[in-house]
């Protein structure tokens, strides 16, 4: 081969070479970080089946999420609600270290902590952006922080969806007082409303609803979304499904850890699960505003009537929410701080919410 035959095939090989050796490269940063990653291996317990939509499958797609990022050096083994953990008990098993971490909805604490439901749902609040913009911009995420950090866990934020239904009734709702006496499934705040009303008020977990309502043992049941409640056959036994979700205007989840636990991991796996449940919250609100629609479209051919509570009522459960609210509020200093951080906020974020966006009716 002569000298100018071996240049010409040189400066041919040389993008081929360098190519090689840049993809080398990256391949090879990319095996030294995955080799760096901090390894862990937790089970994490749910409060809420993976089979239901928006509601229990998010975790999985953070689960999945944090082991693709990672490398696989962070992954999470969920056991489904009971399995490990009763579905009501999660943080109390993270507090003592039984488990390292939990997904759970917080509201369930509120017998230990007042101000718990205050980041889960609440009658007359937030809708969900508002809750979120609260969370990470005015101050809801280092109040979170402070109350959970004395019952020694550490909340991440890591899903969130819209309304749930006002509940699923076996006749029609026209007044308070057809709530009387009404032996009802109802959870967190809202539920400390309907008391107030004169329902008689009982907490299950979701999967023992269905057979509840079938014999009898409760007349009627609020739990989540159309395309939840329908999963688990609500619109089988009770056929009036009413709106709108007055006392959950938002349904925030949580991925709950052990404080201890979160403070010894390294700096660079704290982000990584914060971007992960990040990116969950925004997956989970945008997969459950996608399913409703056509569920409840379909109600019609199952005979199921989709209502709208009369204003009248709204406004008699909006002062009785008034009411609780300040019962609580002065029962507990920290339910005190939370509620007046989310008013204030919301005092403020009214006046962009009322001239950005159209009119619901536009």
């Amino acid at each position: 081969m002569t000298e100018s035959n071996s240049l010409t095939v040189a400066r041919a090989l040389r993008p081929a070479v360098i190519l090689g050796g840049l993809l080398a490269f990256t391949l090879g940063a990319a095996q030294g970080t995955a080799e760096a990653a901090e390894k862990i291996r937790w089970k994490v317990p749910v409060a809420f089946g993976t089979n239901l939509p928006a509601l229990g499958d998010n975790i999985v797609y953070v689960a999945d999420a944090l082991k693709a990022a990672s490398g696989g050096a962070v992954q999470f083994k969920v056991f489904e609600p009971g399995k490990l953990v009763p579905p009501f008990s999660i943080t109390d098993a993270v507090k003592d270290k039984k488990i390292e971490a939990g997904y759970t909805w917080i509201g369930y604490d509120q017998g230990k902590i007042p101000s718990a439901p205050l980041f889960a749902a609440r009658p007359f609040g937030m809708e969900p952006w508002e809750f979120t913009a609260w969370w990470f911009d005015g101050g809801g995420k280092e109040l979170g922080e402070e109350v959970y950090a004395e019952h020694g866990v550490h909340p991440v934020l890591c899903g969130i969806i819209g309304p749930e239904t006002a509940g699923w009734f076996r006749s029609e709702i026209d007044s308070l007082d057809d709530l009387k006496g009404l032996k009802i499934r109802f959870a967190g705040l809202g539920g400390k409303v309907m008391q107030k009303v004169g329902a008689s008020v009982t907490m299950l977990p979701g999967g023992e609803i269905f057979q509840a309502l079938e014999k009898g043992a409760i007349d009627a049941s609020e739990f989540s979304m159309p395309a939840i409640d329908q999963k688990l056959g609500f619109d089988k036994v009770v056929k009036f499904n009413y709106f709108p979700g007055w006392h959950q205007t938002y349904t925030a989840f949580h991925f709950v850890v052990n404080k201890e636990v979160w403070d010894g991991l390294e700096d660079s796996t704290k982000a990584l699960i914060d971007m992960a449940c990040t990116a969950g919250v925004m997956r989970n609100l945008s997969h459950g505003e996608a399913i409703q629609g056509a569920v409840i479209k379909g109600f019609g051919g199952k005979g199921v009537t989709a209502g709208r509570l009369p204003e009248n009522i709204l406004h008699e459960l909006q002062g009785i929410t008034r009411e609780v609210m300040e019962e609580e509020a002065a029962r507990d200093a920290l339910f005190k701080k939370v509620y007046e951080s989310q008013e204030a906020f919301s005092a403020d974020y009214k006046y962009w919410k009322g001239l950005a966006y159209l009119p619901r009716n536009f």
